[in-house]
């Protein structure tokens, strides 16, 4: 059975429409103003809507919002191109050597947010890594546990393509590790089936816990 979250429902509707505002959506959708707020405001950080032209209002009072598929979002095919260059990249390596390959790229992603800093408190390091991590679009938290903190991702930036390439994870792991500057050790991942993960989870080796945020 094939699940659809609130967001997709957003932006099949915003698809379909070509724009709408914030109260239509949740007409439509059947969803509470708070909740299509908090969705709106994720898909606007994500670069996946954008503003529209306001909608004029009947009587006084300013026009009404409305939004819209952002330009990045139509009319691109970066998944397809993204399954087929990653494909034949990992066709042409050896078994052996495809884990090391996705570590090296994840460490060279990793570096464009570059590493946290490491004068900071381990729990604002935490803090300074989960921003860095939400710059890649990842929708990061962090919690502290009894043997280190442990790193939650509500999003996966690869999504279109992690079911054919779940070897990716490797290379989360690498971007997360090259950041934080710590050992990675991945406990769970996002499982899009009723009931499934609702993100991927990664420890990080830390010498001592750290307090909660």
């Amino acid at each position: 059975m094939v699940t659809t979250t609130a967001r997709q429902k957003i932006l099949t509707l915003l698809g379909s429409r070509g724009a709408a505002s914030a109260a239509q959506l949740g007409r439509a959708l059947d969803m509470s103003p708070a909740a299509v707020r908090h969705h709106l405001a994720i898909l606007q950080k994500d670069g996946r809507i954008v503003y529209g032209s306001p909608e004029p209002k009947r009587g006084r009072g300013r026009p009404e919002k409305v939004y819209r598929l952002s330009d990045r979002l139509l009319g691109e095919n970066f998944a397809s191109l993204s399954d087929a260059l990653l494909s034949t990249w990992l066709e042409k390596l050896p078994a052996s050597g495809r884990e090391a390959a996705l570590r090296s790229l994840g460490e060279k992603l990793g570096q464009q947010a570059a590493s946290v800093d490491a004068v900071l408190t381990a729990a604002k390091r935490m803090v300074q890594l989960t921003e860095k991590l939400n710059s890649l679009n990842y929708q990061a938290r962090w919690e502290a546990g009894a043997h280190g903190p442990h790193v939650l991702l509500a999003h996966c930036p690869y999504a279109a393509i992690i079911e054919r390439h779940p070897e990716l994870c490797v290379m989360d792991a690498a971007i997360l590790a090259r950041i934080a500057g710590a050992q990675v050790e991945q406990l769970a991942k996002i499982d899009p089936k009723p009931g499934g993960a609702t993100h991927c989870v990664f420890a990080l080796h830390e010498a001592r816990p750290l307090p909660e945020p």
